[in-house]
């Protein structure tokens, strides 16, 4: 059975960081809105449903850095989940961070989601709602149990990856397809995603591999759900990636060619 510890901590922080998700959502749409339509020419001329898009892009890029920046830190520099670290096993540990930062999480999953409902398919097909869906069921049982925190903080810094997708569908739908940044962000959109969605995996699975004791001393539902939800999110990342590459050798060829006939002419 899986040990909830909702101790008076917890009935503050895990309601209140899943609202401040939430409203994070709908200021930074807000924002995005009352910025863009001052300051990009190009945001008048786009249809109502686009314009949405356009606003709802603006928090997800949002929670994608804020997600990414926060999982390195405790995952990488915090010491929390160091091997030398003197403070129990790693799947264990956990920090006030560490729950809050997932409690926004579900906050931004639970908007975003609604709002893929509301709008559906414009804002999202059903692979979507599948990627939603499994991140808030993990995210939650993690902050619930208050295990496996550098796992579940391990699949979030893969949202780093965000703000290049939503980058490039800011300068396609502005109609700036043919222009440099657009190439060299599609280039920074495949290495982020071969680092942070594809090798980060690799080093997921093996460091599972070596603490497999730990892994298994997790109670029944968690421990089942984490050998299959990140497998399930993964193969997703390589379907991605797959459909990534194939739009950058495509760039790149279009690129050439732009190339040569800017050269004969």
């Amino acid at each position: 059975m899986m040990d909830v510890s909702f101790g008076p901590e917890e009935q503050v922080l895990w309601p209140a960081s899943v609202l401040a998700g939430v409203v994070m959502c709908a200021a930074v749409y807000e924002i995005t809105r009352q910025v863009s339509y001052r300051c990009f020419k190009c945001y008048d001329g786009l249809s109502p449903m686009q314009k949405v898009e356009w606003n709802n892009r603006g928090f997800s890029t949002f929670h994608a850095l804020v997600a990414a920046a926060v999982s390195f830190y405790l995952v990488m520099i915090s010491g929390l989940f160091h091997e030398d670290a003197n403070n129990g096993i790693i799947i264990d540990r956990k920090s006030w961070l560490s729950d809050s930062m997932f409690g926004v999480s579900i906050g931004y999953f639970l908007a975003d989601l609604a709002m893929i409902l509301w709008y559906f398919p414009s804002l999202g097909g059903k692979e979507f709602l599948l990627h939603h869906g499994l991140s808030m069921y993990a995210i939650s049982l993690a902050l619930f149990s208050g295990k496996a925190h550098m796992y579940i903080l391990m699949v979030l810094f893969t949202e780093a990856t965000t703000p290049f997708v939503n980058l490039r569908w800011y300068l396609d739908i502005a109609g700036q397809k043919t222009r440099s940044l657009y190439l060299y962000n599609g280039l920074a959109l495949f290495a982020g995603w071969l680092v942070a969605r594809i090798i980060l995996f690799v080093y997921f699975f093996s460091h599972m591999y070596f603490h497999f004791d730990q892994v298994k001393s997790i109670f029944a539902l968690g421990f089942y759900s984490i050998m299959t939800v990140p497998p399930t999110l993964a193969v997703m990342n390589v379907f991605w990636f797959w459909k990534i590459s194939k739009g950058m050798v495509k760039t790149l060829c279009m690129s050439k060619t732009h190339a040569g006939n800017g050269k004969r002419d």
